[in-house]
């Protein structure tokens, strides 16, 4: 695993899922020279190219929330952020790395991306959209946390473009949203909800989290029925967990890791159960399988250009503090300090902070690993892209899931069982080099 041993039952500190390869905490200062060199050089030709936007403002800090975020910024402070974020954007799209290519995808992410008004949000659009436009993009997508929303704001965001609108529900129940920290309360699922409806967002994503604190069957249950009854396009079932600067982490005791009798986070046999029955649940009432988290309702329409740009090497300016990105086979993150990301902006300076150049071995075992969050892989992808059989190369990994039941291997594609698809992220360290194992993923 990549911060706890696979045997772990018990949910405990650390973070669970993996989001990128090698592992965070490898990507150092010391290699930032390869970032600015790889962003002042031409594309490697065909790859394309995506925008990350954070916005890192929220209206209260979530207890399970890792994230780089603020819930204390005055309104001259958004100001302040939104005209660094515009310099950073400029200050990319003057570079050679950008080669003429138009965005493929746009990620506005948080934080709370949606706290910020109509009025900010017509503002950043036509201050960015000159420098790299998005016109033209496959996909916009815009994650809402639906307290925040009213009907002028959701227009805004039809006018700039938007065709994924990504919703926080996380649970249907108030108290549970309350407890975990959540600003919005259930009333406020449905009125957003149906403004967006109204709209006709091409796509409405529902975001769910089996495991939060006060969470049971039968609020389990009540939530995936509700989640159907409103017949979003994409639902996304997140599993509960620990990361080490979360509100619920610093009240766990350090010693022996146990929890206070203040509260508790289902187990992960309990989380894995939960979202299995999601998932028969959703596929009953007609969606199917994107990836290890999500269901569609539609898969030729339902698509999700930004996952599946990254998870197939495309490049991506991350904009933001702390927002990371990936360009010509360097990882890159930003600063993460609020007067480190100001400060640089103001001086002219994009606000790099760590890096890591990724070696042609760690770049096939970087796409290998997150397409296999898709529960599926196609060997002849890897073959004509790394002149790689995959089968043969990870012959003894695979075998090992194979083994398990959590894979099943055929002639020119991997899928992975149901009990693959709910383990998915323990799994994926299998692949790992053998430094990179047993790390904190941070």
């Amino acid at each position: 695993m990549a911060t706890a041993e696979a045997s772990q039952e018990k949910t405990g500190l650390g973070n669970y899922f993996v989001a990128n390869y090698p592992p965070f905490s490898f990507w150092k200062p010391d290699y930032l020279e390869a970032a600015r060199s790889a962003l002042n050089s031409p594309p490697a030709p065909g790859t394309p190219l995506g925008l990350y936007l954070h916005i890192p403002f929220c209206r209260k800090r979530c207890k399970f929330c890792y994230f780089r975020v603020y819930t204390d910024k005055n309104a001259r402070d958004v100001e302040t952020y939104l005209d660094a974020l515009v310099r950073e954007v400029e200050l990319y799209s003057g570079l050679p790395i950008v080669g003429g290519r138009k965005l493929l995808y746009v990620y506005f992410g948080g934080g709370t991306p949606s706290f910020l008004s109509a009025a900010q949000l017509r503002g950043l659009t036509e201050r960015l959209k000159p420098m790299l436009p998005w016109d033209d993009a496959e996909e916009v997508t815009f994650e809402c946390e639906p307290g925040t929303l009213q009907q002028h704001k959701l227009e805004a965001l039809k006018e700039m473009g938007v065709t994924r609108l990504s919703l926080g529900i996380e649970n249907f129940d108030d108290k549970i949203l309350g407890e975990n920290g959540r600003a919005h309360l259930s009333a406020e699922i449905y009125r957003a909800y149906g403004w967006a409806r109204d709209l006709k967002f091409d796509q409405i994503n529902i975001d769910l989290i089996a495991g939060m604190v006060g969470e049971n069957w039968d609020n389990w249950k009540e939530c995936i029925r509700k989640t159907i009854e409103l017949n979003p396009d994409s639902v996304t079932i997140y599993q509960m967990e620990l990361p080490f600067n979360t509100v619920y982490s610093k009240e766990i005791r350090v010693i022996g890791g146990d929890e206070p009798a203040s509260f508790q986070v289902a187990d992960w046999p309990t989380k894995r159960a939960w979202a299995s029955y999601a998932m028969d649940e959703l596929a009953s009432a007609g969606y199917e399988v994107s990836s290890a988290y999500t269901m569609v309702k539609d898969r030729k329409r339902c698509r999700f250009v930004y996952r599946d740009g990254l998870w197939h090497g495309a490049d991506m300016f991350g904009a933001g503090v702390a927002s990371f990105g990936h360009v010509s086979g360097v990882h890159v993150q930003n600063v993460d300090s609020w007067e480190d990301y100001v400060g640089l902006l103001e001086k002219g300076e994009l606000p790099l902070n760590r890096a890591l150049p990724v070696a042609p071995e760690q770049r096939l075992i970087r796409e290998m690993i997150l397409q296999l969050k898709t529960g599926r892989l196609h060997v002849p992808y890897f073959r004509q892209k790394f002149d790689t059989n995959i089968l043969e190369h990870f012959a003894e990994g695979f075998g090992k899931l194979a083994d398990e039941g959590f894979m099943r291997i055929g002639a020119n594609d991997f899928e992975l069982t149901r009990t693959g698809l709910l383990n998915v992220d323990r799994l994926l360290p299998t692949f790992f080099e053998p430094q990179y194992r047993g790390t904190r993923y941070t």
